[in-house]
């Protein structure tokens, strides 16, 4: 008989990947997965970026490249995100394999097996794979149409044991949809201020707005760089360029920055030299901000889509918020519904998405649904609503 480590027998395996067969099916109308649209991804650009780079820089792509990452896209990503505002100069950036493993290398610099972690209610199931692949204790806090509910984080910092980390994702949220307002971050900082809790920040969607008035809600907290508070910023290609370049970065402080680095040696040595030399070459040549303005507006159309297919088809007592960025829609159901019931019901209808309880710390709050646009036509949007309608109503009344 294999003995297994505590460790590993805390992981369950995400019901979104549990899933990625049964959306591949063509007969199913998939709303589950957070992917962008494949028809949107650049590839002639890429195809003809990459023909045109030099003999040795074509080689360096094949080759083992630094830990941190290849300077050449250190240089680039650094102009990139000091056009946001962010404290580059300050800070150490780190090239990661996809945001996931900076979440997974921040997890492995914090946590200790049972240390309180606070995280928010819903939370990425990312976030809490690699939270529970540390043994951490997960104590999620709610969250309302501003953000992370201050009265009840403030509960949380005061109790004897200290948590050791904080994670939140304040830009069009995953999965509640959810844009953080101005005060409730100045909210959030003065609270955090003195607790001695670092803070992840993790932004895979602020890039993906649809409304100019929103820029300044888009100001991340690392860019303010409050006093006495360790911020440790996060963020990814995946949803700006294409997951399978599987590229992520964060920036932190020195010191955080020196232990992932030292982390990361022991987990992949150095991420994808390939992929970084496209993605410098991307930034390089002033594509990227054409085409995330592209892809921006596309999505702000599916999102359309589906907010007029859910008006036309939803009973009333479902609520929903109508998404001013990323790729989510998060719908309430009544007290008691069963979204895992929902859904086998829809799938023999034609159509799926995810239950609220895969975002949930405790693995057990079901009358909540994630809805993905991103990556459906909204002739697919108007087809698949309906159904997933149907089924809350023959389950739901």
């Amino acid at each position: 008989m294999q003995r297994f480590s505590k460790a590993v027998s805390l992981l369950r395996s995400s019901e979104i990947r549990d899933l990625m067969t049964l959306a591949s099916r063509p007969d199913i109308i998939s709303f589950a997965g957070g992917m962008p649209g494949n028809d949107l991804f650049p590839v002639q650009e890429i195809e003809e970026l990459f023909s045109n780079l030099d003999e040795k820089t074509k080689q360096a792509a094949f080759q083992y490249g630094p830990t941190p990452g290849l300077p050449s896209l250190l240089e680039s990503l650094s102009g990139f995100l000091e056009r946001k505002g962010l404290p580059v100069k300050s800070n150490r950036l780190l090239i990661t394999t996809g945001s996931q493993q900076a979440l997974s290398l921040l997890a492995k610099t914090f946590i200790d097996p049972g240390d309180r972690v606070l995280v928010e209610q819903p939370c990425f199931i990312g976030a809490l794979s690699a939270f529970r692949s540390s043994e951490a204790a997960l104590h999620g806090i709610p969250v309302d149409r501003e953000g992370l509910v201050i009265d009840l984080l403030n509960e949380e910092i005061r109790k004897k044991e200290r948590a050791r980390l904080l994670y939140i994702t304040p830009y069009f949220h995953n999965p509640a949809g959810l844009l953080y307002s101005k005060e409730r971050k100045a909210e959030l900082i003065r609270t955090l201020q003195g607790s001695n809790i670092p803070l992840i920040e993790d932004d895979a969607y602020g890039d993906l707005y649809f409304h100019e008035e929103d820029r300044e809600r888009l100001q991340p907290i690392k860019s303010i760089d409050p006093e006495d508070i360790d911020v440790c910023y996060t963020g990814s290609f995946s949803k700006i360029l294409g997951p399978g370049l599987r590229l992520g970065w964060m920036l932190v402080p020195e010191a955080i920055h020196e232990k992932c680095e030292l982390i990361k040696q022991s987990a992949d040595a150095c991420s994808p030299s390939f992929t970084q030399v496209l993605a410098d070459a991307f930034i390089r040549s002033g594509k990227i901000d054409s085409y995330i303005a592209g892809v921006r507006q596309e999505y702000k159309k599916r999102a359309s889509a589906m907010v007029a297919a859910l008006k036309e088809h939803l009973p009333s007592y479902v609520h929903y918020n109508e998404p001013r960025g990323g790729f989510y829609i998060w719908l309430t159901l009544p007290e008691g519904s069963d979204a895992t019931e929902i859904m086998k019901i829809a799938v023999k209808g034609g159509a799926v998405f995810v239950a609220g309880k895969t975002f949930d710390p405790e693995g057990k709050k079901n009358n909540t649904l994630r809805l993905s646009y991103c990556n459906n036509t909204p002739e697919q949007i108007a087809e698949g609503i309906p159904i997933i309608a149907a089924a809350i109503r023959l389950l739901c009344g």
